[in-house]
């Protein structure tokens, strides 16, 4: 049953253990890791209020609290800047927590990306809804969110954003296969959960943006454990696509995995060389390292 609802909610899943990214991850939330000075999850965050979305739904596990103190008020601190007159940093630190409303459900035993999903049912409700990943930042001039919308809006269907990858990299990813109905938009007929690139219907991978109908959930709770004995969101919206059909999209964008190695430091790199009080020192920097 199509719905024909705006998407008003976001569900950024946030109890994921963080374990690449060891030692600094026994206290910090990968999500807060900064990518020059402001947590990855912020960016997160921006791309849904630049996308018109006010309700975020956080679903966060044990050790995770700091996400919500995040976005939460500090009236001590903010009292300590406007006193000493630091208000470029006042304003930056009310960002934050004037940016959304939040709703914070905790994933006390995380099996998966499906259950975490799962998870958020009683709060999104009938309706669709848009996830975002806390490690997969997107940079492009129109939010990735905000894309995707769009083609939801006009075709009522499900969408999930799509990335061409290398062969070597198949296994890692979710990948769809489909035809090509308009610019940048499949009709997917095909969704495999990390298949070996033997079995793999194409090279397009699921990146961590999806928009769902609200009948994911009834799918969800039947679903059995799939790879790895997790709960896998791709194998629910495999069952979604074939009583709804479901879209994908190849988004606009540079996308960075912040929660591998390489691409935090690539992630950090790229949004330092577009701020002025950076750019110009790290280009310097960088030409040094080459040529030594």
């Amino acid at each position: 049953m199509k719905s024909k609802s705006k998407v008003k909610k976001a569900l950024i899943p946030a109890a994921g253990l963080g374990t690449r990214f060891l030692p600094a991850t026994k206290t910090v939330p990968k999500e807060l890791l900064p990518i020059v000075d402001t947590p990855t999850i912020q960016y997160i965050v921006q791309e849904v209020v630049d996308s018109g979305i006010e309700t975020v739904v956080l679903i966060t596990g044990k050790g995770k609290a700091a996400i919500e103190d995040h976005f939460d008020l500090y009236s001590e601190l903010e009292e300590k800047l406007e006193s000493e007159g630091k208000t470029d940093l006042l304003d930056k630190l009310r960002e934050a927590s004037n940016m959304i409303r939040a709703v914070s459900i905790r994933q006390r035993n995380p099996r998966g990306l499906g259950h975490a999903v799962l998870c958020a049912k009683e709060v999104i409700g009938d309706e669709p809804f848009v996830i975002l990943l806390g490690d997969d930042l997107v940079d492009s001039d129109v939010p990735c969110t905000k894309q995707m919308i769009d083609v939801y809006e006009k075709h009522e269907k499900s969408v999930v954003a799509l990335m061409e990858v290398e062969d070597e990299d198949v296994p890692k990813f979710g990948i769809g296969s489909g035809e090509k109905i308009a610019d940048r938009v499949y009709s997917l007929n095909q969704m495999v959960e990390k298949p070996s690139l033997e079995e793999a219907p194409s090279n397009l991978a699921f990146v961590g943006r999806y928009i769902l109908n609200p009948e994911i959930f009834e799918i969800l709770e039947k679903t059995d454990p799939g790879k790895g004995g997790e709960i896998q969101l791709t194998d629910a919206m495999a069952q979604l696509m074939k009583t709804q059909g479901f879209l994908g999209y190849k988004f606009e964008g540079q996308r960075y995995d912040a929660g591998d190695k390489f691409g935090f430091i690539q992630a950090n790199i790229a949004y330092a060389m577009k701020r002025p009080d950076i750019a110009p020192r790290l280009k310097e920097y960088m030409k040094m390292l080459v040529a030594s």
